[in-house]
């Protein structure tokens, strides 16, 4: 299907970015899957090419620009040539966001150089043992002792939990108030700060996704971010965006497992012809093209209305809710028609499929996704 939304200078950063996965990231895949992590030389790769916090102003040392296509090309092309375990994406788009939330401009000076440089990977633990959708029930407390917070507690599935060096905790912070959180930022080596095991996973193999323990761990006031009884406003803030995230890279994934579908039943054959000229292979490829093109004219929509500042929680969450469930489809179809060797880890469908699977979970469930919706329907 034919795009129209992207400019000249944005197809020439695609091509940059496009370049730069091939040479720095697509040779190394399958080393970074077996170690169950990234080396975090790549987020200075990156950096150095000017690839990550593309929003951040000049003085920052970013690139000053705002408008979320870039992150959308790089995600597009990740599917194809990244590799679905390197959250710079997270590190960029869903956490760096949050050290504006406030007012601290020296806060800012701290920390922003060095995310958009990559020498400081960034990392937002909120999910705990116990406690995933639900905020209000985190245990992980912190006091206020007057020169500083004293944070306890723990998280766990956190990204880029082993590489992180700033990591954004959310906690409680008055005893009287479940819905008072606050967000503190803790740094690596702190007194207290633990990382626990790298959790080995059904798919996204190369992402260090780690447990973390916070013990009696002192965060100065200057490491609290804005408010330290708003928490629950900045975390709301960036929701649509990291909803419009998550769709935009499931739907990339799926493209790119309908492509390979596609290449891989026109290659092979079957009962002496080939598996594309079979009548279900053929309705199961026009079924799923159809879907790809509808999604993607949805998503490029809420990409256009986001850089106009009114993407809306609906709005993001519709998106969010159909591109995870059709990824889950795509996938799933393409183990199908690959038969036997879709379901072995050597070809790229077997990952994309496992990969797939958490879509549906991080970033709010697909339940969550349906209560928004149904929200927004049954109040109007």
């Amino acid at each position: 299907m034919e795009r129209n939304v992207f400019t000249e200078e944005q197809e020439m950063f695609r091509d940059a970015y496009r370049k730069f996965l091939i040479k720095e990231v697509e040779p190394s895949r399958e080393s970074w899957r077996d170690a169950g992590i990234v080396p975090r030389e790549m987020f200075e790769k990156m950096g150095e090419q000017g690839f990550l916090l593309t929003w951040a102003d000049e003085k920052y040392g970013g690139l000053g620009i705002s408008d979320f296509r870039y992150q959308q090309i790089m995600m597009e092309e990740d599917a194809t040539y990244g590799d679905a375990g390197f959250f710079h994406t997270l590190h960029s788009r869903l956490v760096g966001p949050y050290l504006t939330r406030g007012d601290d401009e020296a806060q800012r000076m701290r920390f922003i150089p060095g995310a958009v440089s990559g020498k400081c990977i960034l990392a937002v633990a909120m999910t705990e043992p116990d406690v995933g959708s639900d905020l209000a029930g985190i245990k992980s407390h912190a006091q206020d002792k007057g020169d500083y917070w004293l944070l306890n507690g723990s998280k766990t599935y956190i990204s880029n939990g082993i590489n992180a060096d700033l990591v954004i905790v959310a906690a409680k912070s008055n005893p009287d108030n479940p819905r008072q959180i606050g967000l503190f930022l803790v740094e690596r080596g702190m007194d207290g700060f633990e990382r626990g095991r790298n959790l080995k996973k059904m798919g996204l193999k190369a992402q260090d996704t780690a447990e973390l323990f916070f013990n009696d761990v002192k965060i100065p006031k200057e490491n609290v971010l804005g408010d330290a009884h708003k928490g629950f406003h900045y975390l709301m803030h960036g929701l649509a965006e990291e909803r419009l995230i998550s769709a935009t890279g499931s739907l990339a994934c799926a493209q790119r497992a309908f492509d390979l579908t596609r290449d891989f039943v026109i290659e092979r054959k079957a009962f002496g012809q080939r598996i594309a000229d079979f009548q279900n292979t053929r309705f199961k490829l026009a079924e799923l093209r159809t879907e790809l093109d509808m999604c993607q004219v949805f998503i490029d929509k809420c990409v256009e209305v986001h850089n106009q500042g009114k993407l809306s929680s609906e709005m993001a969450s519709k998106a969010k809710l159909y591109a995870t469930e059709l990824e889950g489809r795509v996938t799933d179809e393409g183990v199908q028609l690959h038969g036997g060797a879709g379901y072995m880890d050597e070809y790229e469908i077997s990952r994309l499929y496992t990969n797939a699977r958490i879509s549906r979970i991080y970033a709010g469930s697909s339940e969550i996704m349906k209560e928004i919706v149904a929200r927004s329907v049954l109040d109007d």
